[in-house]
């Protein structure tokens, strides 16, 4: 299986949050504390997440819905444990939810480059924290194009009181450079 189908397979079967119970695979999401933290969790999280998913495992973010045990994990002065992964056969592939259109996380037209739109419909494939979707993308620089530079892309978080946008955009913005191609834009880099 591809990671393209993975995407696709997964978002036709998202587990319920909640329901989970006999979880005895998970990955421990942690690292040093930092201001991206969140977002390279995501990022790099989703990949696991995939190649699980690839692999014929079934997986579901857990950052609300998990009961720490300590001795379960070490987690060293610095670090910040972000949330877990559950990981294993799951007794159903869940069930899918709503998603958002392109014109609600993005400046996408019937106009925008091919590549631009695909990567926003893999964007909204990817899990988000209770399916918020607090997440845009927004093409920027056409004209640079011209000049021979790459296309320019902005992501950009939402407001949540439920949190995890971080972890969410680096979530969407794994799926929108697979469905995008990476190889066809530059990520707009925001001085924070």
């Amino acid at each position: 299986m591809t990671i393209e189908e993975a995407i696709k397979q997964r978002h036709s079967g998202i587990m319920s949050y909640g329901k989970f119970h006999g979880v005895e695979n998970y990955l421990v999401m942690a690292g040093q504390k930092d201001d991206d933290l969140d977002e390279r969790i995501g990022y790099y999280g989703e990949q696991l997440v995939l190649l699980a998913q690839a692999l014929g495992l079934n997986t579901c973010w857990a950052g609300l819905s998990y009961r720490k045990v300590n001795e379960a994990y070490k987690i060293e002065k610095g670090e910040k444990l972000t949330c877990m992964i559950a990981l294993g056969y799951g007794e159903s592939q869940g069930v899918s939810h709503k998603i958002k259109t392109m014109e609600q996380v993005s400046n996408a037209t019937s106009n925008s480059p091919s590549w631009f739109r695909k990567g926003v419909e893999a964007a909204l494939l990817a899990p988000t924290a209770i399916n918020q979707q607090k997440f845009s993308f927004f093409l920027q620089d056409q004209e640079g194009t011209k000049a021979g530079c790459k296309p320019k892309v902005l992501a950009k978080r939402g407001f949540s009181m439920v949190g995890y946008t971080k972890m969410d955009l680096g979530i969407a913005k794994l799926h929108f450079e697979i469905g995008a191609g990476k190889e066809n834009f530059k990520w707009v880099v925001k001085n924070v």
